[in-house]
């Protein structure tokens, strides 16, 4: 209770200059135009512990993500989809994700390396930081004793193997493998590895076969010899180009010794391959089985297999089918399987729109740098993004991308420390001084971001209950 002075003092100043006091207004307002001018009630994070991305650019928060700590409860799956248009960030994303990820001593990576500039993987860089190797599978280098890789490799089961060949010559032809010819590579195939136990079985011991089938082959189905052989004669000409042609070299003959497949980081380098050739989905269905069973141990280690180029992967209905058994199976044994693609169109449109639907709906967490209004359109189709989200896709500057983790969407600015800002850009072909120009844009887009956010939420961010884009 007031004292009897202060009530009689505030009643003779009210008699002589009237109330001073205001009364203010009560607002009513929805929790999606509330969050735009009280920042503090911005979406929530992803919580504090894995590795630090950036800040969420709207509130200022630092944005920490990590799949592995996520997985169970916040992710269904450990799986990552990065979209985006060249020269946005996602080369800077990718390596710097990987760079903090093996500060972790239980996490080890292997990474597809499809781009390059002077002769080397973009990876390079990296790679040499960490004293490590990079294998550089090359048609040439082949030749002179290089890497190779044996789709019969004994590591492979005999299950694996023959579903390899099958995708090999099924991306090859462009075609899957009627029944005849299954049945000609089939027996061929069993033939081969009841056979040859002195060595590993290679490719050339497949050709033959199918080129000189035994007449057990046409007995055991009751068909003529000459049948068999005709019915392998097409297979035995695909099977022969990973032999005798173009990709001679790489995988006629033992895998290589020596591959360290425990190392933290194991870099395939695959600039050297024709990434418009049929050779890169071959390659990636080689490499990917291989490490299915040779790298994929239940040791309780936390991997990432990062695939640059990774349309060749989701756009090939066989080579794709292969990686969908990669992904459920690597889900139980720790495995966080990463794709990198400039255009969602490139896929959903293309000749494995259900392979790609499949590996899509597998990828929880999705990040989505700048693309022009249509494209960002379609992506939100497809990915259910809500509208607010695909109208500021458009306008995203460089290092600036969408994050949707299992539905949490938000806006992120990733951040690049000055130890890691040398190796992760590369574009040196272009410019000599490229990190430091890289550094401007992003410092600029981080201004011109902030200055937008505010105006932007205010005209297009409505009631909170507004969903997903139709």
């Amino acid at each position: 209770m007031r004292d009897p002075l202060s009530v009689l003092t505030d009643a003779f100043t009210s008699f002589l200059f009237g109330k001073v006091e205001t009364t203010r207004l009560p607002v009513r307002t929805s929790t999606g135009q509330a969050q735009a001018v009280y920042l503090p009630t911005a979406a929530p994070g992803l919580g504090d512990s894995g590795v630090i991305i950036g800040r969420e650019v709207y509130s200022g928060k630092g944005y920490i993500y990590d799949p592995f700590q996520l997985y169970g409860q916040q992710l269904p799956a450990p799986h990552w989809l990065v979209l985006g248009e060249s020269g946005n960030g996602k080369s800077a994303l990718e390596k710097t994700y990987v760079l903090r990820q093996l500060r972790f001593k239980d996490r080890q990576v292997v990474v597809l390396d499809a781009q390059g500039e002077d002769g080397v993987g973009e990876w390079n860089l990296i790679a040499q930081e960490l004293g490590i190797t990079p294998i550089r599978l090359d048609p040439m280098a082949a030749l002179d004793h290089g890497i190779r890789l044996n789709p019969l490799d004994p590591s492979i089961t005999t299950t694996g193997q023959l579903a390899l060949l099958r995708t090999i010559i099924e991306v090859a032809m462009g075609h899957g493998l009627d029944e005849r010819s299954g049945f000609a590579l089939k027996v061929a195939h069993a033939y081969v590895n009841e056979t040859v136990v002195e060595r590993q079985p290679v490719l050339t011991d497949i050709v033959e076969q199918l080129r000189h089938p035994e007449p057990e082959s046409a007995e055991a189905m009751n068909v003529d010899i000459d049948d068999v052989r005709a019915w392998g004669l097409d297979v035995a000409l695909v099977l022969d180009r990973l032999v005798d042609g173009d990709l001679r070299g790489m995988f006629d003959g033992p895998t290589t010794v020596g591959i360290d497949l425990d190392a933290p980081l194991i870099v395939f380098d695959l600039s050297h391959i024709d990434r418009n050739s049929i050779a890169m989905p071959i390659l990636m269905a080689i490499v990917g089985v291989w490490l299915e069973h040779t790298w994929i141990r239940p040791d309780r280690k936390k991997r990432i297999f990062l695939v640059e180029e990774a349309w060749h992967i989701i756009n090939s209905p066989f080579v794709a089918q292969l990686f969908q058994r990669l992904l459920k199976f690597g889900r139980r044994l720790g495995l966080s399987f990463v794709a990198v693609v400039h255009h969602l169109s490139d896929v959903v449109d293309g000749a494995a729109a259900k392979e790609a639907a499949a590996i899509l709906k597998m990828a929880s967490t999705r990040t989505i740098y700048a693309q022009k209004a249509d494209e960002a359109r379609a992506t939100g189709r497809v990915l259910g993004l809500p509208r607010w989200a695909v109208e500021i896709i458009p306008t995203l500057t460089p290092g600036i991308a969408v994050w949707d983790v299992n539905g949490n969407v938000q806006v992120v600015k990733h951040l690049i420390t000055e130890t890691e800002r040398p190796l992760v850009f590369t574009d040196r072909a272009m410019t000599e001084s490229s990190a430091d120009f890289a550094d401007d844009a992003l410092r600029a887009a981080e201004r011109e971001a902030e200055e937008r956010a505010a105006a932007f939420v205010e005209q297009h961010l409505g009631d909170s209950s507004e969903s997903t884009v139709a």
